[in-house]
């Protein structure tokens, strides 16, 4: 499914990967059963011109699940049964399940045998239940099944987050448990990668304790000796910063750049959001930053705009944050209340999920369309933020700035030009496309204003009228 068209623009193959879980699963797949994967990000086939397959899996974010419904009507007129998983399916199952054969909820690894056996037998049920899986018995994932217009491969080390930030579902899905691979495996399956650059895609690649250091000091040192010869860039907290042997050893197995969720310029918008983790001991943002930067590492720091605690002005505010920071990327997001969440829990009893007429409103949960009702803000007025806060960070003259920056301290400097100019190329249709959002919404709100104004009509007319009128219908 797809978040991305890299045909849309040649910088956007820097803003895609392979979709990991769909080739895990092909690794656990027998081998008596011929398997094709499409990643719609890259390119969308004519699945009417294929082959009639025997199973068809699809696996979609919230943001995705219109287009993995799409896709699944399509093979179910053909006969095709179609089975879901994924983050969507497991937070809204019902709402899947009424759309496909059947779902899989949770980590699929531990069911995926069973799923295939009852196709098999014609004996497809309808929901399986996942389960948290041993991660010593996922194997390397079929990365070959997937070629071509991708700049990054993409590998997993650990699975689970203990942050349980409340805006994310990772703790919901994966668990509280910092779950790692056994290093052996992560570095047999990292020398299949064919993409010199790779994403780790793990919530948090270095952990929050000793225990999970240590072990990310290991396996840094297991790349090193492997000459694997990669560039990879990872999500990570930022007490990444307060270790040197880390950074030196992560600089050296390959670290291009790092993804750190600092998510609010403020102690207030912190506390909301449960992110207490980087108020411990009074951190000082620009000097951490600094100490990753100076082993070449690339900063890419996140925001969230939309807190109850976020007051106008917010938008010129993240962006002084980033910059005062010195982070080399920003990228800053709507808060966006996804199922399975607990900011869902919170604003949707609330009656504050503004697009809510599902699922076709799924598609703007991209994180990029201001889908809340926000405390302090109109849909038309953080939208203004957001355009201030990327005008102001991506700036010319401040791109020109960070980017010479780079080069001039030979900080991943092609890193630094490809992420900026990726960054750049995109603000302009990332806001036509939330202002035709918020024109859609004015419409839609317009017209529910109208019905409900014309019911309230009808229920205001006299009974008698009303059996009147019913009575010379149908003598008629």
């Amino acid at each position: 499914m797809c978040l991305t068209h890299v045909k849309d623009g040649y910088w956007n193959r820097y803003r895609v990967w392979k979709p990991l879980g769909l080739l895990a699963l092909a690794a656990l797949t027998p081998p008596e059963w011929n398997i094709t994967v499409f990643d719609e990000n890259v390119r969308i086939p004519d699945y009417g011109a294929l082959p009639r397959p025997d199973l068809v899996g699809i696996t979609a974010f919230t943001s995705q699940a219109n287009r993995a419904y799409e896709v699944a009507a399509d093979f179910r007129r053909r006969g095709v049964p179609v089975v879901m998983g994924g983050i969507h399916a497991t937070m809204c199952p019902d709402e899947a399940a009424a759309r496909v054969a059947a779902i899989v909820t949770g980590e699929a690894e531990p069911i995926w045998a069973q799923v295939l056996s009852d196709v098999q037998r014609g004996a497809l049920q309808s929901r399986y239940a996942g389960a948290h899986a041993d991660m010593a018995a996922i194997p390397p994932a079929r990365h070959a099944l997937l070629t071509g217009g991708y700049a990054f491969g993409s590998i997993q080390t650990t699975r689970g987050c203990p942050l349980n930030c409340s805006f994310c579902s990772v703790t919901a899905f994966n668990g509280y448990k910092y779950r790692q691979r056994p290093i052996a495996d992560v570095i047999r399956e990292f020398a299949t990668i064919p993409e010199k650059h790779v994403l780790i895609v793990d919530d948090n690649l270095i952990g929050t304790n000793r225990e999970h250091l240590a072990r990310a000091k290991e396996l840094f040192r297991a790349m090193l000796g492997a000459g694997l010869r990669k560039q990879w860039i990872a999500q990570v907290t930022i007490n990444m910063a307060d270790d040197e042997e880390l950074l030196a050893l992560a600089a050296r197995a390959g670290c291009a750049g790092v993804f750190i969720g600092f998510e609010s310029p403020t102690t207030a918008g912190l506390k909301e959001v449960g992110k207490k983790f980087n108020l411990v001991n009074g951190r000082d943002f620009a000097a951490s930053v600094r100490r990753i930067q100076r082993h070449k590492i690339l900063v890419a720091g996140s925001f969230i705009m939309g807190l109850d605690s976020d007051q106008p002005g917010i938008g010129p505010r993240i962006a002084a944050a980033a910059a005062r920071y010195g982070v080399d990327i920003l990228n800053t997001l709507f808060l966006t209340p996804l199922p399975g969440t607990r900011l869902w829990d919170e604003l949707e009893p609330a009656g504050r999920v503004a697009a809510d007429k599902f699922p076709e409103d799924w598609k703007y949960y991209t994180l990029t369309f201001p889908v809340a009702r926000y405390r302090h803000f109109t849909g038309a007025g953080i939208a203004q933020e957001m355009e201030l806060c990327d005008r102001t960070f991506y700036s010319l003259r401040n791109t020109l700035r960070r980017i010479g920056r780079s080069f001039w301290r030979w900080r991943k400097p092609l890193f630094a030009l490809v992420t900026n100019l990726s960054y750049r190329h995109n603000l302009r249709r990332a806001r036509l496309a939330c202002r035709d959002f918020l024109a859609a919404r004015r419409h839609q709100v317009g017209d529910d204003r109208h019905r409900r104004q014309l019911g309230s009509k009808r229920r205001n007319v006299p009974e008698a009228a009303c059996v009147a009128a019913s009575s010379s219908t149908a003598d008629a």
